[in-house]
Parts: C-alpha cells; sequence; structure tokens
C-alpha cells in the first residue's frame, strides 16, 4: 500500500472511533452546505426531484432537497466510518433485517442468486453482510486511481466480494457462477454504455437503462432479489430490506424487463427515498437533451 494511502487507511480508522450519530451529523453539516452553495451535486439532485416529484410545491421540494443532501453528506462520512472500523465491527450496526427469509430460501434452491443493489442507503454494509451469508461476486469499475484498490482489499479483509470488471470476461465470469448455483451483485441503477442499454420509465421518465442483469436472469434461471441497507436516524444504525424482483424481470423482450428492473429500484426507493444517490445524473442519454443542462434547478 503506498504511503498516502496508507495515510487514508489511518484517517478511516480515526473516524470510525466516533459515534456513527455524530458522523452523521457531520455529513448531514456537509449536504446543508451543498444546497446553500447551490454545489454540482446540489443542482443534479435539484433536477432530479423536479423530474420524479413533479406534485410537490417549491416549499415541499426545497425541504425534499435538503433532506436528501443532508442524506447524500451521511452517506460519503458514514462510508468512512465503515471502511475504517472494519467488516466485523460495522455489522454489528445492523438492527433488523426484513425480507432475509427471501435470501436464505434463494440460496437454498441451488438455483444462482442476483442481487440487484441500487445506490441506496449504506450499500458498503451491504456488502459486508451479503458476504457474512455467501460467497459473492460483485460486478464494478476500477476506481480511476488504482490504489484506492489495495485500501478496499484492506478494509474489506475476509468478506470481500470478487470484484469482477463490467468487460467481456467478467461478465462471462458471472455466468458461471450463477451456473454453479452462486450469488453475484449488480448495482442496477448504473447507466450503461453507448449501445449497451434500453430506455425505460423511472420515476416516470425515461432513463437508459442496463440489459444485463435481464439476460443473466434469463439466461441462467437465477433468483434476482432487491436489497439495500437503510440507514436509521439519529445514528441508530441501518435496517436491511430484501425484496423481490417484479415480474417480468427475466423477460426476454428487453423493454419489459427493463421496466421490471426499474419498478424494483423504485419499490427499494419508496421505502428510503431521501437516501437513494439523487445526485447521479440518471437521465442522461447519448441521443436526446441533458436535463441537466435544460432545467433550471433553482428556478
Amino acid at each position: 500500500m503506498r504511503p498516502d494511502i496508507y495515510l487514508l487507511y489511518l484517517l478511516l480508522r480515526l473516524v470510525s472511533l466516533f459515534p456513527l450519530r455524530t458522523v452523521h451529523a457531520v455529513g448531514a453539516w456537509i449536504g446543508r452546505r451543498a444546497v446553500r452553495n447551490r454545489s454540482r451535486s446540489a443542482r443534479y439532485t435539484a433536477v432530479n426531484l423536479r423530474l420524479t416529484r413533479p406534485d410537490l410545491d417549491d416549499a415541499a421540494r426545497a425541504a425534499l432537497l435538503r433532506e436528501t443532501m443532508e442524506a447524500s453528506g451521511q452517506s460519503v462520512t458514514e462510508v468512512a466510518a465503515i471502511w475504517g472500523g472494519g467488516a466485523e465491527t460495522s455489522l454489528g450496526l445492523v438492527r433488523e433485517v426484513i425480507g432475509g427469509e427471501l435470501f436464505e430460501a434463494a440460496l437454498a434452491s441451488g438455483k444462482g442468486v442476483i442481487i440487484a443493489a441500487p445506490h441506496l442507503g449504506c450499500w458498503e454494509l451491504l456488502n459486508y453482510w451479503l458476504c457474512s451469508k455467501t460467497p459473492m461476486a460483485i460486478l464494478y469499475r476500477p476506481p480511476r486511481i488504482q490504489a484506492i484498490e489495495a485500501l478496499l482489499r484492506k478494509v474489506r479483509g475476509k468478506l470481500a466480494p470478487e470484484q469482477v470488471r463490467a468487460e467481456g470476461a467478467g461478465v462471462r465470469t458471472l455466468f458461471k457462477r450463477l451456473g454453479a448455483g452462486g450469488t453475484v451483485g449488480i448495482l442496477p441503477d448504473q447507466k450503461p454504455r453507448e449501445g449497451e442499454g434500453e430506455f425505460a420509465p423511472f420515476f416516470g421518465v425515461d432513463a437508459l437503462t442496463m440489459v444485463l442483469l435481464p439476460r443473466l436472469a434469463a439466461r441462467t434461471g437465477a433468483t434476482v432479489l432487491f436489497s439495500f441497507a437503510e440507514r436509521l436516524p439519529q445514528g441508530a444504525g441501518y435496517r436491511i430490506h430484501v425484496l423481490p424482483a417484479p415480474e417480468g424481470i427475466d423477460s426476454a423482450d428487453l423493454k419489459v424487463a427493463c421496466t421490471a428492473l426499474n419498478r424494483g429500484v423504485e419499490q427499494c426507493v419508496e421505502r428510503a427515498f431521501p437516501q437513494y444517490q439523487w445526485h447521479y445524473k440518471r437521465y442522461t442519454a447519448y441521443d436526446r437533451a441533458d436535463p441537466y443542462k435544460t432545467i433550471n434547478p433553482f428556478a
């Protein structure tokens, strides 16, 4: 591990010594400051809220923007605490599991399990929880700073998932793992590359949606489950949710399958709406107008 990365690791360890309530309070302050400064993430979030919650009046939308940006800041500071504290310590913050029996039944079936984990709540803690139940491979894109991978291996320890690159060989690995009855994790709301997606409604607005997960489900017969770790108020810990996938997610008709995929993400988000990564440019496309340039978020 490079010296600068090791210093970052020591900083994470320091952050983990503070109570989770304090860590979240700092994150919320960062989020409120981003709103005041009209930062880029706040602007993107405001646009997304206009698109997905068009029925709200200005006051209600402003309140939701503040709450959402507070949660966004908390997601940053809590990752430092989760990584710094280590997997075993972090798992002690799980207070409740809803739908855990669905995951146990899917594992017992031996048909393979696909975990669709949206950018919602504390996904790093969800990784730990899933990997404490079964070995798992996750599809990922390498970090821009290659040395960060050494940090991730260190903080995740023995509960680290197998990281499979989002490329041809990696996808073949996922098919093999599922064919052998294993478990894989995928971010279902990751915007696909040009030519690799299908438009489907997401909160009533068409969004370019990945086709990989539906194809994996259709070709392997694996069980698809949605899951996320909800952040509880006042630093009380986390609640794990496991939900069944909507019907049609394994359809050969990609429009049907991607619509079901986005509906599954929506069902998760509605349980903890402000905790979704709303600063993500979910509605950009390669052949359509960019709403993040055409919509005035603070009008």
